[in-house]
């Protein structure tokens, strides 16, 4: 299965349990700035029980592999939870949308684009990179501040870095966010 085919797949799917959603992580980062190889799909939804009950039943386990109370839990908690396409082996990771001003914010910003021959919602350039710095903060992955660096060096006109950066101090992001600049000035 091509991306373009998994992403045209699993968007029809999200639709059709009412599940609104958003492209984030490696994908979107590849959007917004530089390409890089992965395997998986990061998206946020909106989603309540029910919406995840829905999305499990129409997931035939003979094709994806997902664990209901997993999901069930992560819709509790705010967390994520994963399917799996079992054919060729792609992980798309599910993260509920927390209750939280930025993630809220960050959620109605969101864009329509064309990704992979597939009309998708995605973060903005802006809101990824806050959520980039606070996982790179989270995990201390170079991974996350490489990203930032070059959506950065892709996007430096177009970015409204007061909001950015307003975001980054409410944070605690300053460290995360110098390093992410110097990569970018290099």
């Amino acid at each position: 299965m091509t991306p373009a085919e998994l992403f045209r797949t699993i968007i029809a799917i999200l639709e059709h349990a009412g599940i609104p959603h958003m492209l984030t992580g490696s994908f979107a980062s590849a959007y917004h700035g530089a390409p890089r190889a992965t395997q998986d799909i990061d998206l946020v939804i909106e989603a309540n029980t029910d919406q995840v009950e829905a999305l499990v039943r129409l997931l035939p386990p003979s094709d994806w592999y997902v664990d209901k109370d997993a999901a069930l839990e992560a819709v509790r908690t705010e967390g994520q939870f994963n399917i799996i396409d079992r054919q060729w082996g792609w992980k798309i990771d599910l993260i509920v949308r927390k209750s939280r001003p930025f993630s809220e914010a960050e959620f109605r910003r969101r864009q329509t684009a064309e990704l992979e021959g597939a009309r998708i919602d995605v973060v903005t350039a802006e809101d990824l990179i806050v959520a980039k710095l606070e996982w790179a903060k989270a995990g201390g992955s170079r991974r996350q501040v490489e990203d930032v660096a070059s959506i950065l060096r892709v996007r430096s006109g177009e970015l409204d870095l007061a909001m950015i950066e307003g975001w980054v101090r409410a944070f605690g992001l300053e460290q995360e966010w110098l390093e992410a600049r110097a990569l970018n000035s290099q």
